[in-house]
């Protein structure tokens, strides 16, 4: 029979894993720990592997589950950046992805949290909180009225578009490699400096490669209209946060959404409460009432959890019994 089992596997995936498991007749076992140079070891005997963590994986890895009979490698997300794909090459395990779980979700919470800094709840929510019911200087701003750039323009940045348009906003965009449609509506510009300096929000929907680390710096800030917002939801990697605090507190920066961090695995999905942060970045991000910090929740919807487990188990299945699946990255 086969088996399967899934690492990080959280209660609201238990009843998406069962009832693939129930329809499937394949056994698969769940464990809440990420996988670790200890947790490993329980892979031994199982066709796959399912995961699903965004920091650092063991080292070694794929060299242990081949040893442990492991076949296939099944990510519940889309990004492969944090895997040795070389590894899992030599050792003879396919690794699989879920390219789109739900692309919607992910840009109506980047356009969610850009209309939260847009009006200033953040500030007022506080202000209430303290029976503070006076309105200036906290004069809001109208998505309509500014240049939205987008980039990357895949499955998510193509959704954010379609609702930034929805709300009457000019959107420009930046992309690798263009979408033929976007480029007969006339969208794209031709580098990242032209929409810099054009764009009064900058939303990144964009995967993580070495060439792009530290996309938004001083450098690059420096390039950027005053008063710009910053929204990513892609890769934490992508923004220098030091650089990026210093700015905002300078006014170039006029606030910035983050559901994504370069540091975030020891802090994102854990319960800190009553610890103090050993992180003084991300605690300095915390302070500023014109920041917005969520744990990596964009694609936390009730459809994209579904879909990232019952992916993910089709993909590894189909790997067993075919040799191969749609969502194959080697």
């Amino acid at each position: 029979m086969m088996k399967f089992i899934a690492f990080n596997a959280r209660e609201d995936e238990q009843q998406y894993f069962e009832a693939w498991e129930k329809k499937n007749g394949v056994q698969v076992d769940m464990v809440e720990e990420a996988i670790d140079s200890t947790s490993i070891n329980q892979t031994v005997g199982y066709d796959g592997v399912l995961a699903l963590q965004t920091g650092v994986f063991p080292e070694k890895m794929f060299d242990k589950l081949s040893k442990n009979g492991v076949k296939v490698f099944a990510i519940r997300n889309v990004g492969v950046d944090n895997l040795d794909l070389e590894a899992a090459k030599k050792n003879g395990i396919k690794v699989t992805n879920v390219p789109a779980y739900s692309p919607n979700a992910i840009a109506e919470f980047s356009v969610t949290q850009l209309m939260q800094l847009l009006r200033n709840t953040t500030i007022f929510r506080r202000k209430v909180a303290e029976h503070d019911f006076r309105w200036a200087p906290f004069v809001g701003k109208e998505l309509r009225s500014l240049t939205v750039g987008v980039i990357g323009t895949g499955r998510i940045g193509r959704a954010a578009i379609d609702i930034y348009l929805g709300f009457g906003a000019k959107v420009i965009a930046y992309d690798v490699y263009p979408n033929p449609e976007l480029v007969q509506e006339g969208l794209y510009v031709s580098s990242y400096d032209e929409l810099f300096a054009q764009a009064d929000v900058i939303t990144m929907h964009m995967p993580a490669t070495p060439k792009d680390h530290h996309l938004i710096n001083a450098d690059t800030i420096a390039k950027m209209k005053k008063g710009v917002y910053i929204i990513n939801t892609a890769r934490g990697s992508l923004i220098n946060t030091p650089d990026l605090i210093k700015a905002i507190k300078d006014g170039q920066v006029a606030g910035a959404a983050l559901d994504t961090y370069e540091n975030e695995s020891p802090l994102f999905n854990h319960d800190l409460r009553g610890k103090e942060l050993e992180d003084k970045t991300f605690s300095e991000l915390l302070e500023l009432d014109n920041v917005l910090v969520t744990p990596h929740v964009a694609f936390y919807t009730e459809t994209a959890v579904k879909n990232m487990v019952f992916i993910a188990l089709d993909s590894a299945k189909s790997v067993c019994e075919k040799g191969h699946a749609d969502t194959l990255v080697i």
